[in-house]
């Protein structure tokens, strides 16, 4: 069976919300799988774009009030915000590839500090985080360290090199533990742009969640969950969007029922049961974030990218800021420092669309309310360079 590209930006429209927004931020998450969330205002943003009515008040009640949704660190050592119930299989997915290799990295640091025997010494610290974990409840990486003297010790960062310089072991044990499911990211601590935030103990944060789930089976889970969104794709895809190694990757793929299917460009999967064709949803266009989930969510790019991928991606392979037409990215656009909203189109989308294009960035600034958001995790791309001046 084929699916071409004009299928496959059928699917991408309607799956990921575009061409058919939704009603709430789970809505939003559910149809892209995870919300790419190490910048918390491109995460506030994603969901924007997809929501009938944006509201960035409906953002903040599904992460800090119902707590439907939860940031985790995860796939690529990336935060992202995934459903609640999900969780503990995002989190176990990576233990491989995440958590395990930032035990290690801290593990080194301890030792180049001077430290002796780093493994004992790192077991007394994550004890004592987890005790001071309950006795906290919502807490700073700062507060943390002075909850124990052991937490305060300072270790060496970049022992050897030029940008060497010394950390609380607090900080750096609140990454490798919220790796582990042990921790999570809570409310920010200034404007939902803010990228400041506090930390409470996955036990206290979310209660009704237990503890990690097997590891191939929550690599299934994860498998399917993103397939059925970005399906049809290829191994590669899945590799590259998880962070898992090619063995992890085709032993979950193993799992699943699939059908290959002729691409454009090769050949891809789908789940067996998504082989239907996608109606038309008519014309649209929106206006993405930088990292959002659907210009992030491929290795393999060219079918939506075609040339534009220098001008709205950073020198380090990072999405910036793009506008959509009808499943492919024809511009890029940025906030300046006045707070207004400044697009560049890349390609003739014809004057209807040019029309719509406008009017989202119209409203796109009215919702930002002089708001700034920053490159965060990232660097400028070069069409926001150029609008940016």
């Amino acid at each position: 069976m084929r699916m071409d590209e004009a299928e496959r930006r059928r699917r991408l429209a309607v799956r990921h919300a575009l061409a058919a927004p939704v009603d709430s931020p789970e809505d939003v998450t559910a149809a892209v799988t995870a919300l790419h969330s190490t910048d918390p205002a491109s995460m506030v943003l994603s969901v924007l774009a997809r929501l009938r009515e944006p509201s960035i008040a409906e953002v903040e009640r599904a992460l800090y009030e119902d707590r439907s949704l939860v940031r985790v660190l995860a796939m690529r050592r990336t935060v992202f915000a995934v459903p609640t119930a999900d969780s503990p299989a995002y989190i176990a997915s990576t233990q491989h590839s995440v958590a395990g290799p930032e035990y290690r990295k801290l593990r080194g640091m301890i030792a180049d500090s001077g430290i002796d025997a780093p493994d004992e010494w790192l077991a007394a610290a994550h004890a004592a985080a987890l005790a001071a974990f309950d006795r906290l409840e919502v807490f700073s990486s700062a507060e943390l360290a002075a909850a124990d003297p052991l937490l305060s010790t300072r270790i060496e960062i970049g022992a050897g090199t030029k940008y060497a310089t010394q950390q609380s072991i607090a900080s750096r044990l609140l990454t490798v533990m919220s790796a582990e499911g042990h921790v999570v990211r809570a409310r920010p601590t200034g404007t939902w742009a803010s990228t400041q935030f506090r930390w409470a103990s996955m036990r206290r944060w979310l209660p009704d969640v237990g503890d990690l789930p097997d590891a191939a089976d929550s690599r299934s889970l994860v498998a399917r969950r993103w397939l059925s969104r970005f399906g049809p794709a290829r191994p590669e895809d899945l590799q590259w969007w998880t962070g898992w190694t090619k063995g992890h990757t085709t032993a979950a793929l193993a799992t699943l029922d699939t059908a290959e299917v002729e691409l454009d460009d090769g050949t891809g999967l789908v789940l067996a049961d998504d082989l239907d064709p996608t109606p038309d949803p008519g014309p649209w266009v929106a206006l993405l974030p930088a990292l959002d989930p659907t210009t992030m969510g491929w290795k393999h790019r060219s079918w939506y990218l075609g040339e534009h991928g220098p001008r709205v991606f950073d020198t380090t392979g990072n999405a910036g800021p793009t506008v959509w037409q009808d499943g492919r990215i024809v511009g890029g656009w940025a906030i300046r420092d006045d707070g207004t909203v400044a697009v560049r189109l890349l390609a003739d989308v014809g004057t209807d669309a040019e029309k719509a294009i406008e009017q989202e960035a119209e409203a796109l600034e009215r919702r930002l309310a002089a708001t700034v958001v920053k490159a965060r995790g990232r660097r400028w791309t070069p069409v926001e360079q150029e609008l940016r001046g």
